[in-house]
């Protein structure tokens, strides 16, 4: 009998030291992993990186590289500004000089990374390919758009304006959420001879070919049906979008192929 309850104040004894150490084990995994994020750079490269190919679309103190869709004289007077280490759209200032930003450079084939987030039901969007003349009036005349979409806003529920679908064109291959107002998400964008594929979160959510007789289909049968220049090119600049919601990108990086 005596045997019996030693064992058993044993077994108490060995649990209660297993459960505090797998407590202290958990509180250090958590330290660890907050400390990690608080310490976390941005708007720089790793040496692999380099190595790879990728360089910085923002430096995370400055506009250079970027511009004024059409008006590039006017770029330091518009809502686009640095804040925080982020590319700051402020859309809700109408004292600023509203349009879209866009890169200086045109790019073909390329591979492009960049964390975003919108203002609570904001919704904006990522330009490729677009071609800047004042032929054009704005970016998504030329260039098809990556949607970004706060997921309060009511167009989340709606398939061709989904979150990181090609807006008005296609719905999301997988079904893929935004993360919460004032989180950020992550976004690449592949091209390649004309093929595109569009991620959210790590998840594909749009892949087309722009060259392709199906590509021609769906933009005609779609709101783009009378606008000439939309979705033809496979070279342009990539632009950002003043859409009346205040919206923060940062890391935004590219590698061409």
């Amino acid at each position: 009998m005596a045997r019996s309850i030693l064992f058993v104040l044993s077994m108490f004894v060995f649990f209660l030291i297993s459960c505090k150490a797998d407590k202290k084990h958990e509180n250090q995994a958590w330290r660890t992993k907050k400390l990690a994020i608080e310490n976390q750079v941005h708007n720089e490269l790793l040496d692999v990186e380099k190595e790879q190919g990728w360089r910085l679309l923002f430096d995370g103190e400055s506009l250079n590289g970027w511009h004024l869709y059409n008006k590039p004289d006017s770029t330091q007077f518009s809502g686009w500004q640095v804040k925080d280490g982020a590319l700051y759209c402020n859309a809700t200032d109408e004292t600023k000089v509203f349009g879209d930003l866009v890169t200086d450079k045109e790019y073909e084939n390329y591979e492009l990374v960049f964390d975003w987030q919108m203002a609570l039901r904001g919704n904006g969007g990522v330009f490729i390919n677009v071609k800047e003349s004042l032929e054009y009036r704005a970016t998504h005349q030329t260039g098809p758009e990556y949607q970004l979409l706060d997921p309060a806003h009511s167009d989340t529920n709606t398939p061709l304006k989904r979150p990181g679908c090609l807006w008005g064109i296609s719905p999301q291959i997988t079904n893929v959420e935004a993360k919460p107002t004032g989180t950020w998400n992550t976004a690449k964008i592949v091209q390649q001879n004309g093929n595109i594929e569009f991620y959210l979160n790590g998840r594909l959510t749009a892949k087309e070919d722009l060259t392709s007789t199906e590509w021609k289909n769906k933009v005609a049968s779609s709101n783009f049906k009378d606008v000439a220049s939309f979705g033809k090119a496979t070279r342009g600049k990539i632009a950002l979008q003043n859409w009346y919601f205040d919206s923060w990108f940062r890391n935004i990086k590219i590698r061409e192929l």
